[in-house]
This record gives C-alpha cells, sequence and structure tokens, in this order.
C-alpha cells in the first residue's frame, strides 16, 4: 500500500518504531505497513491494562486483539471525533464539544450523552468519564427492560407472569441478564414451550391406551412398588426351578448355616446388608413366595407395599405370591414400562399434568412475547450507551494502547510500566520491574528460554484474600548466585497490593560479562568444595564403620577372653616407592621451575601474561555471555503468553540495567563500618608486597632484571658463576 501518510519513528531495542504524535498518526494507522509494527496480536488478559476496553475492542470475543480489530476501533473512534489529536492527550473526561455531531452516529451518541448527564443529575457537565458511564449503565442495567433481550420477574407486571417465568428459569436453566438477575429470553421461552408440549402429547399417548395405565392415577406408585422387589423375587424363583432340578441344592440355596453364623456375632438390624442378601423366604421346589409370614425381614416392608399396592388390586387378597402369578403382574405392567421409556420433554415434568395441559393451550405463551417486543424497544438506547462508554473508554485508551502495541514506546522510553509490566518483585537486594502474569506455567516456561534471559518463576499469595497467581521475573542485573528454588521475596502489583512470592522455577541464562568472567572460577570452586565434602563424607563413614567394628570386637574380646594377638611386624619401606616419590617430586619441581622461568622470561610484559592466562580461562565463558546478550528479547516472553510479537525486541545490556535496580546506599548515608561480628580479615597488602618481593628477586636470581638495573646490581656481578644466567652462557663482565 503506498505511504498516505508520513510517519515519525524512532529507533529502540535494535529497530525502528513509530511514534504517535499527532491526529493524523491514528486517521493513517490503516496505512502503516504491518511489516513495522512491534506486535500483531495480545491477549485481554493478563495485562496491566482496563479489561473493560480491551473487551470493547476485541470484536469475535475470542479472548485476542489482533491487528484488523485495533484498527477498526481506531477508525470508528476518529470518525466520531471533531480532532483525533484529541487521543494523544489521553484524556479522562470526553468533552461533549468533542463529539463530531456533523454525522448521524455522532449526533445520536451526543444527544444520548446529555442524556446520561441528566440522568445523573449532571445536566450542566461539559465532559463525561467512564465512572458517569459505569454509573448509568449499572442505573439502565437494574430496569426491568434494558434492552438485552432477557425479561426477569421484575419485567412481568402480574403474579401470573412473574410464576411463568420463574418455572421457565427452574426448568430451562433461564439467562442472566444485564442486571445480574436470572430471567428468560426468546430462545428459552421457545424451548420450555416446545419441552411443554412434547411431555402433554407424552401424557396424552398413555391416556389414550388403557393397557398402559392398569391402575390408573396409581400406575406409577404400583410400579415404583414393584420395580423395587423385582430383582430379588426374580432371584427367588429362580432358586426353587433350581431346587425342583436338584434337591441336593436345597441348602447352598437357602444359604448355608455357616453363612448365618459369621453373622450372630455381630450387632444386627433388620435393614443390615448381610441379611438383604440373603433370599426373600426359604427356599423349595415349586413354592409360592409369601408375602407376610416367613419372609426375609429385610424385605418384609418391600414386600408388604407391593402386596398393598400392586397384588391386592390386580390378582385379590393373596398371603403368597405363585410364579405365574408374578409373571402376570410383569406383564400387566409392561405397556406402562415401555410408555415410560419413551417420555419425552422430562424436564418440565415437576410442574404436573394439570399445569402442563394448561401451559399447552394456545396463547399461553403470548404475555412473555409482549414483554418481549417492550424488551426489544429499549435495544436501541442499550446500543447508543454502549457506544457512548466505548468511545468514553478509547478516547482515554488507544494512545497508550498503540504505545504498547503498533510500537512498544512506553517499554523502550521508560516513561512509564508497559502494559505486560504488571508488577515489581524485590528479592535478593534487587529490584525487578520486567514481571508478566504467567496462567500456563509449563507452556510458557517451553518457549520463554529463548528470551536468553534469567527467569525466576514465583508462586504469589495474598493469604488474607486467598487470591494467587504466577509471575515470570526477568532479572536483568547483578549475578544469579543467590537465585535458588524455594527463595521468598515480595511482589507489588501495579496497584500497590503486596503479595507473598515464592521462586517455584529457575530459568538460568548469563545476566553479564563481568558474571561470566568469574564463572569458571566459582565452578571450580564448587567442584573443590563438592570433592572436599564427598571425601569428608566418605572418610567420616570409614571411620565410623571401623569404631563400630572395634567396638564390637571388642565387646567379643571381653566375652570370649582371647589370648591377646602378637603386634604386627612393622612394615619395611619399599625402595621402589622411595624411587617413584623422589621422580615425581623432580618431575612436579621441574615443570614449576619451567613454569616459573617462562614467567619471568616475560619480562616487563609479565602483567600482559597474567591478563592472557586469565583470558585463556574466562575467555570462552566470557564470549558466549556476550553472544547471549546480544540475543537476550522480549518475544519469546511475550509469544509464550499468546502475544504475537513481530520483531526483535532486545533487551540488551543498558536497558537490562534499567529493568533491575540493584541495592544503593542513598547519597549522604552515614555508615557505620565497624561491624562487630565480621570476619577477622587477612593482610592481604602484605601477602602481596611479599609476593612482588619474591618475584622480584626471582627475577633478579635468574637475570632477568639484569638490562633494567646497574652492572654493580646485576645478578651475574654479584653471583658470578652461580648465577643462572652465567650458567646459560653469560659472559661475566
Amino acid at each position: 500500500m503506498a505511504d498516505k501518510h508520513a510517519f515519525s519513528f524512532f529507533r529502540a531495542g535494535g529497530f525502528d518504531q513509530v511514534r504517535f504524535e499527532s491526529g493524523d498518526d491514528f486517521k493513517n494507522l490503516e496505512s502503516l505497513d504491518l511489516k513495522l509494527w512491534v506486535a500483531l496480536a495480545c491477549p485481554t488478559k493478563g495485562l496491566a491494562f482496563d479489561p473493560r476496553t480491551l473487551e470493547l475492542i476485541d470484536a469475535n470475543k475470542d479472548g485476542r486483539i489482533r491487528a484488523p480489530e485495533l484498527l477498526d476501533a481506531v477508525k470508528w473512534t476518529t470518525s466520531l471525533l471533531k480532532d483525533a489529536g484529541l487521543l494523544v492527550s489521553s484524556p479522562a473526561e470526553l468533552p461533549l464539544a468533542a463529539i463530531d455531531d456533523a454525522t448521524e452516529e455522532g449526533a445520536k451518541l451526543l444527544a444520548v450523552s446529555k442524556t446520561v448527564l441528566e440522568g445523573l443529575g449532571k445536566g450542566s457537565a461539559a465532559a463525561l468519564s467512564v465512572a458517569d458511564m459505569t454509573e448509568a449503565i449499572q442505573a439502565f442495567d437494574a430496569k426491568p427492560f434494558n434492552g438485552d433481550g432477557v425479561i426477569t420477574e421484575l419485567s412481568a407486571p402480574d403474579d401470573a407472569g412473574r410464576k411463568l417465568i420463574a418455572e421457565i428459569v427452574d426448568c430451562t436453566g433461564g439467562k442472566v441478564d444485564r442486571g445480574g438477575k436470572p430471567g428468560v429470553d426468546a430462545e428459552k421461552i421457545t424451548e420450555f414451550f416446545g419441552l411443554v408440549g412434547e411431555h402433554v402429547a407424552w401424557l396424552a399417548k398413555g391416556d389414550a391406551d388403557p393397557a398402559a395405565l392398569p391402575l390408573k392415577g396409581e400406575t406409577g406408585a404400583a410400579f415404583d412398588a414393584l420395580n423395587a422387589v423385582r430383582a430379588k423375587i426374580d432371584d427367588y424363583f429362580t432358586r426353587c426351578r433350581l431346587a425342583a432340578f436338584d434337591e441336593r441344592a436345597i441348602n447352598a440355596l437357602n444359604r448355608e448355616e455357616e453363612a448365618y453364623i459369621a453373622i450372630a456375632a455381630k450387632d444386627l438390624t433388620i435393614t443390615s446388608e448381610e441379611i438383604r442378601a440373603f433370599p426373600l423366604a426359604q427356599v423349595a421346589a415349586g413354592r409360592a413366595l409369601p408375602l407376610s409370614k416367613g419372609v426375609n425381614p429385610a424385605w418384609s416392608d418391600a414386600l408388604s407395599e407391593l402386596a398393598a399396592k400392586v397384588v391386592k388390586p390386580l390378582l385379590g387378597e393373596k398371603a403368597a405370591l405363585a410364579e405365574a402369578d408374578w409373571a402376570e403382574l410383569k406383564r400387566r405392567f409392561a405397556p406402562y414400562e415401555a410408555w415410560q421409556g419413551g417420555k419425552a420433554g422430562a424436564a418440565v415434568e415437576r410442574l404436573g399434568a394439570e399445569r402442563l395441559r394448561e401451559l399447552a393451550k394456545d396463547g399461553a405463551r403470548k404475555p412473555l412475547d409482549a414483554l418481549l417486543e417492550e424488551e426489544k424497544k429499549q435495544e436501541p438506547t442499550a446500543q447508543s450507551i454502549a457506544s457512548v462508554e466505548k468511545l468514553v473508554r478509547l478516547s482515554r485508551d488507544l494512545y497508550r494502547l498503540v504505545n504498547n502495541y503498533v510500537s512498544f514506546t512506553d517499554f523502550y522510553q521508560r516513561t512509564r510500566p508497559a502494559i505486560f509490566q504488571i508488577g515489581r518483585l524485590y528479592l535478593d537486594h534487587r529490584e525487578c520491574q520486567l514481571c508478566i502474569r504467567v496462567d500456563d506455567l509449563p507452556k510458557h516456561a517451553t518457549m520463554s528460554p529463548l528470551s536468553r534471559a534469567v527467569l525466576a518463576y514465583c508462586d504469589c499469595t495474598r493469604p488474607a484474600t486467598g487470591e494467587k497467581m504466577t509471575i515470570a521475573a526477568a532479572v536483568t542485573a547483578g549475578d544469579s548466585d543467590n537465585l535458588m528454588v524455594g527463595r521468598n521475596g515480595v511482589f507489588f502489583d501495579n496497584e500497590g497490593k503486596d503479595w507473598d512470592a515464592t521462586i517455584v522455577r529457575l530459568v538460568d541464562n548469563p545476566i553479564s560479562v563481568r558474571q561470566a568472567f568469574w564463572m569458571p572460577y566459582k565452578k571450580l570452586m564448587k567442584f573443590i568444595e563438592e570433592q572436599i565434602s564427598k571425601r569428608a563424607a566418605a572418610s567420616e563413614a570409614k571411620s565410623s564403620g571401623q569404631l563400630t567394628a572395634g567396638a564390637e570386637s571388642v565387646g567379643a574380646a571381653a566375652t570370649t577372653a582371647p589370648a591377646p594377638a602378637a603386634p604386627p611386624a612393622p612394615k619395611k619401606l619399599d625402595i621402589g616407592i622411595v624411587a617413584a616419590i623422589g621422580v615425581a617430586v623432580g618431575g612436579i619441581t621441574a615443570a614449576l621451575g619451567a613454569l616459573l622461568q617462562a614467567f619471568f622470561g616475560l619480562g616487563i610484559w609479565m602483567p600482559l601474561g597474567v591478563l592472557g592466562l586469565l583470558l585463556l580461562i574466562s575467555g570462552p565463558s566470557m564470549l558466549i555471555a556476550w553472544l547471549k546478550l546480544r540475543q537476550r528479547n522480549l518475544g519469546p516472553l511475550l509469544d509464550a503468553n499468546g502475544w504475537a510479537v513481530n520483531s526483535r525486541a532486545l533487551l540488551n545490556v543498558p536497558l537490562g540495567g534499567s529493568l533491575t535496580k540493584l541495592a544503593k546506599l542513598p547519597k549522604g548515608a552515614k555508615v557505620d563500618h565497624a561491624d562487630p561480628f565480621a570476619t577477622k580479615r587477612r593482610p592481604w597488602k602484605l601477602y602481596f608486597v611479599v609476593l612482588v618481593v619474591l618475584a622480584l628477586g626471582l627475577g633478579w636470581y635468574f637475570g632477568k632484571l639484569d638490562r633494567f638495573l646497574p652492572k654493580r646490581a646485576q645478578s651475574v656481578q654479584v653471583l658470578g658463576d652461580c648465577a643462572p644466567a652465567a650458567a646459560k652462557g653469560s659472559p661475566t663482565p
């Protein structure tokens, strides 16, 4: 797309970023190449930004704001303002005079704004704030009709309407209106009356089939009584058939005596599960089931219910139930069971058949349709109020959003925290300002190491309120020696609330080249300490074992009192060992001498030799750290949180130093350096002087300083042929 507007750019983070300075910058944002945007998407949660504003921009409500949605928001806002430059000032209140009433939509919003102010008792006010809109929306949402398509019990003019709405909510779950009250919309009303029609049709099908209701209105209770003992009665008659097949099985079918003995020792009740597991009655070949006498006491009540509600009405008074009678009862209830299996509209059954038949009549839903029509009349007003709220919020927030989306002005110019910086972490004598909220730690931790930054993931809690969250804090200054999982700190969010913070995961990377210089030596010291600890632990274990073994042997000796053993003969020193020790000492001495000779052979270049040795040891570590620090960037940290960062947002050393503040004493502070518990200092200055003198002495001895000394002070003059320089063939003056 050809450029329609001359944008201004600034360079930060290693790339060019657009600067928003005027209303024309906003009006022509659509012409700015997307490749020049810092981000192309951001989440609506986890940001230090008004969530309601982000919700209004998120048109498709997917939890992310993409570039087209932001462009639409900017285009809509600038079209309703007389001067788009108002956005640069981010006004806390929108002046009514700033609304462009030359357009139809602008004139409408201006009229609604004035109405809102009048409703709040601020008819003479010349500006509208977010707080005003929040109050106005809350008042409008509390009305019986608020244009959201949901009617509540407050919307109904009479008890009948309120009762019907309550029934629909109870049966379908209903919907919540803007004011937070339960209600119903057209969809729920249609669903409810559809269920009513289905259930009433199902009831009519049962009424039309006499076999489906053998006991009329009592059929349901009778079927429940039959179903309660169906499985147990089937079991009883099956056992009787087995007894008729083989009389030897009778004892086992009636349960062995051991089963009664096992439960006899317990405290029994009639409803004990052990008793319920026994047969309904004594099993015998061809025996009918008694309904009262001689039945399992755990089932006597259920059998009485069966006799009263099923057997007597259908078969007459009976003391026992033959197997054929039982088959007949099941046959009589089979149509009812099949009818119940096809039940429709069960969700409304709780209202009762009489009420449902009443609701199934024509015109039952007309009162609700009338209320929906009244509710629909308020939709334009609701939309206008929502548009005014959107205009007020976007006028206030768009400037900050584009400076944290299209460009990262807030982050790189350090004028105020960026919207992804949610607070400050105080830990280990430092303040970490780049703290990002993390909702999915495992997912975030898979990508964040690519940022090449040291990250401390912390679980933050506020015990008083029960609030919890996880943050990722970037440590960009100092060193990481004292950072460890489990260490505690304090986190302050942007609202000033303090949280307990505990490190739960660390991502290690170089923090500075200075730290990398000392890293090899620290690793060496750590390795030596670990080896010493291992050797000490092994020696302690060995000595403890020997002591224990010795104590045990002494105890055994005291018991058996054997004759004392002769002391072992002293071992003779092996001549080979002595020779080996001599060779080793000689080799070490020769190597040390060669090293010293090479070192002092550098002469005045000895300091450079020391520097070269240090670089040889620390150079690789410093080089790796330098390369990683050049690669340290913000992108992976944000991408892992749902952003779509469109460039390498570098976190170089100077910027890192501003994002992590180290502890410093204030200017003019008085410090008493007399520490009564300080570790006793070693005379390092004395050691240094001795080392220098020793180095100079050795240098003079080997003749390395002769060229700098007068003849009388040269080693060749003083030592003569005994000087190493003379031994090499140097002429004696």
